[in-house]
């Protein structure tokens, strides 16, 4: 099963066998920390008790971080950390990996801070010294705030796509050749108040999302060879 917070549509739920194995929450620019996370929190809890998985797989994408060269979401480092945190909960196996991100000191950031939540380790803000001091300047702090970029995601935008959401997932019950598996015994459904922050209210939104394609490079110099764009 695939499930992203991210891009494409909420129509692409998969094809013939496959159908309703895949959730795709399409989101609009700008989503700053408290409506991602009520969304993501909501979304996986049901996906979770719906698919009872024996692992989980995680993949951590840094270009939904304020300032990403290619990305437009407004997250912090520890509203992205918070996702990290809320899965590790479940105590089920769980592998998590990168993924994409394009402004590479921002992305070194994310990724220490969220190796730091699993070990259950709080990492100090200030960077030490070291020979890559320089891209952390002038702050050398580990961790970045939330961007200013207009939020798009409307109070009735993002409940239109958590029904939506949770309608497919009603879907896989009676989907044929779903298969229940024991649970392991340590695993729970975190619990977490979906009231406890609002989504932005304004209700203007656009009727289409916007496209970013830029064609300057990720990465400066000679040693860009990452040529894969990976949504987050």
């Amino acid at each position: 099963m695939w499930c992203t917070l991210r891009s494409s549509t909420l129509e692409e739920i998969g094809e013939r066998e496959g159908k309703f194995y895949a959730i795709n929450v399409p989101l609009k620019d700008g989503i700053d920390d408290a409506s991602f996370n009520r969304l993501f929190k909501t979304i996986i809890s049901k996906v979770v008790e719906t698919y009872l998985p024996g692992a989980i797989v995680l993949q951590c994408g840094a270009d939904s971080l304020a300032g990403d060269r290619l990305g437009c979401f407004n997250l912090s480092i520890d509203g992205h950390a918070e996702c990290v945190r809320f899965v590790k909960k479940f105590n089920l196996p769980l592998l998590v990996t990168g993924g994409g991100g394009y402004t590479k000191e921002n992305v070194a950031r994310c990724w220490a801070v969220e190796t730091g939540v699993l070990l259950d380790t709080d990492l100090p803000n200030e960077i030490p010294e070291n020979e890559y001091s320089k891209y952390f300047a002038p702050d050398y702090s580990l961790k970045i705030p939330g961007g200013h970029i207009e939020n798009l995601n409307s109070k009735s935008y993002l409940g239109t796509i958590k029904m939506q959401v949770m309608e497919n997932l009603r879907c896989i019950q009676h989907a044929p050749g779903v298969q229940m598996q024991e649970v392991p015994p340590d695993f729970y459904i975190p619990d977490f108040d979906e009231d406890e922050q609002d989504p932005d209210e304004r209700m203007d939104q656009q009727t289409q999302d916007k496209h970013i394609h830029r064609d300057d490079e990720y990465y400066e110099g000679d040693n860009d060879n990452d040529h894969n764009i990976e949504g987050g």
